[in-house]
């Protein structure tokens, strides 16, 4: 059955992690982001997202996210990161359809790797932070 399954490279949809001011509370934020950058709509978005860190045997929830579509080249907050968080690995599974055809891609933020010193400019987004491709 999985032989009978095509499994396309996903190309032009990014992760990143970025951190902003929330002039709410008045504090910086982490904040997750999926991008869509390819120039079609994408549909039925599903984002699955765990922490963990594996000397320690410390895990988080499961989180379960879904965006009906996403325009191209755009963009979406899917959650806030607590500061706790980023010194776990953090992973993030993601599938959507382009057309009828279906995508999946694990995005995997390895543990220390957001921080300061690794944020730059995300074009798309116009905020700095980290971004897997």
């Amino acid at each position: 059955m999985k032989k009978d399954i095509d499994f396309t490279e996903v190309e032009n949809v990014f992760m990143a992690i970025v951190k902003e001011y929330n002039s709410e509370f008045q504090c910086d934020d982490w904040n997750a982001y999926i991008i869509n950058n390819k120039e079609t709509l994408i549909d039925m978005v599903l984002i699955v997202s765990k922490g963990y860190n594996e000397d320690t045997l410390q895990e988080t929830a499961v989180l379960r996210h879904k965006i009906e579509s996403m325009p191209a080249k755009s963009f979406a907050k899917v959650e806030l990161m607590q500061e706790d968080l980023l010194k776990l690995t953090n992973f993030f599974n993601v599938t959507f359809f382009e057309g009828s055809k279906m995508f999946d891609k694990r995005y995997s933020f390895e543990k220390g790797t957001v921080k300061e010193s690794s944020l730059r400019m995300i074009p798309l987004l116009k905020k700095r932070g980290v971004l897997l491709k």
